[in-house]
């Protein structure tokens, strides 16, 4: 796969142009990871298990906060170290004064540069956090703030819409959750190869496109490690083609939302080969009753029993490492959705490229 010809795509200048590149570097970036980034993850890893931390907070904003949830699935299923994602603003604008000793406090970011996640993370430095940094840019204020970085070496990413340094962050968390357990992370050298068959079958996500045209609402909805996915492709949706995309997880669905699925109303379903896929088959049940317009992303039984979807190749891969394959699929959904809408990806109205919360 690693030497197949890439897909012919848009010409330089017209619209998405710039995300279409982006997305089609994924493989390329994954696999520079696993070569030239492993060594270092493993090692600070290692450095980090050394001082034996009691609790993981995560801080983060937007994709990077889906990254973040991700990660605490891994935390919490792979170490069972409780784990939390932090409400910053208590230290930015309530100026709590936490009490973190032996705690990993990790800050993910693609740009590093967002004043309240370097506040916060200096905050819980100075509180006495064992403090991890997770960006794109390893001379950002966040990577400097930070006692030790992990750069996602995934090189500058152009489109507002992030992409290609979102499954860098999975990827890296994910080998940084296994070196803190000892484990060298080999099964995720097969999702390079993985990832490039995925994105290669965009004649099959435009064809899906065609539903989403004229979409006044979308919901999405996974369990497990597919629930961070959800969120992601909500966003992607609602940041490119302005499409209200909800995103909830399968539990949470049948506690209220499912109420406002009809015959009429699209749902995207993220089903994870493994326990989270088997979670969410009530849910499944559900929504085929209600008559719901259920598409299915996943293994390719269950894209047999539903209206539409698309198959993904899990058969190799463990669960936890499905998030990286489920996202690109919808990724390029929301770029064919948006091209189809007459807007472009590239531009999304009131994005900008870091995003200065504070």
């Amino acid at each position: 796969m690693s030497g197949s010809a890439a897909p012919q795509g848009p010409a330089k200048g017209s619209p998405g142009w710039i995300m279409y590149g982006e997305m089609a570097e994924q493989p390329a970036v994954l696999r520079r990871i696993l070569a030239d980034g492993a060594p270092h993850i493993r090692a600070t890893a290692e450095r980090i298990a050394a001082r034996r931390p009691r609790f993981v907070l995560l801080s983060a904003r937007g994709t990077s906060d889906n990254a973040a949830l991700y990660a605490k699935y891994l935390i919490e299923v792979r170490l069972g170290l409780p784990c939390g994602l932090t409400s910053m603003s208590t230290t930015t604008a309530y100026g709590a004064k936490p009490h973190l000793d032996d705690v990993l406090v990790i800050c993910v970011s693609q740009s590093g540069g967002s004043p309240d996640l370097t506040a916060s993370t200096k905050a819980a430095r100075e509180a006495g956090a064992i403090t991890l940094a997770v960006t794109n840019n390893e001379d950002s204020p966040l990577a400097e703030v930070a006692e030790f970085h992990i750069d996602l070496l995934a090189g500058p990413e152009k489109a507002l819409p992030a992409t290609k340094t979102y499954t860098a962050e999975l990827m890296a968390l994910y080998l940084f959750v296994e070196g803190l357990h000892g484990a060298d992370g080999a099964a995720a050298l097969a999702v390079p190869d993985l990832a490039e068959e995925v994105l290669g079958r965009g004649a099959e996500i435009r064809q899906l496109a065609s539903r989403y045209r004229f979409a006044q609402r979308m919901v999405l909805t996974s369990r497990g490690y597919g629930y961070p996915t959800a969120k992601e492709a909500a966003l992607k949706m609602m940041e490119t083609s302005y499409i209200p995309a909800l995103a909830y997880s399968g539990a949470d669905l049948l506690h209220g939302p499912l109420a406002m699925v009809d015959n009429i109303s699209p749902v995207i379903a993220i089903v994870t080969e493994g326990r989270g896929g088997h979670a969410l088959q009530p849910v499944l049940d559900r929504l085929r009753g209600r008559g719901a317009d259920l598409v299915v992303v996943g293994p390719p039984a269950q894209v047999a029993g539903a209206s539409a979807g698309f198959a993904l190749p899990t058969a190799v891969v463990p669960e936890e490492l499905q998030p990286i394959l489920e996202i690109l699929p919808l990724q390029k959904l929301a770029y064919e959705v948006t091209l189809a809408r007459g807007q472009d990806p590239d531009a999304p109205r009131a994005m900008v490229k870091v995003t200065e919360t504070r």
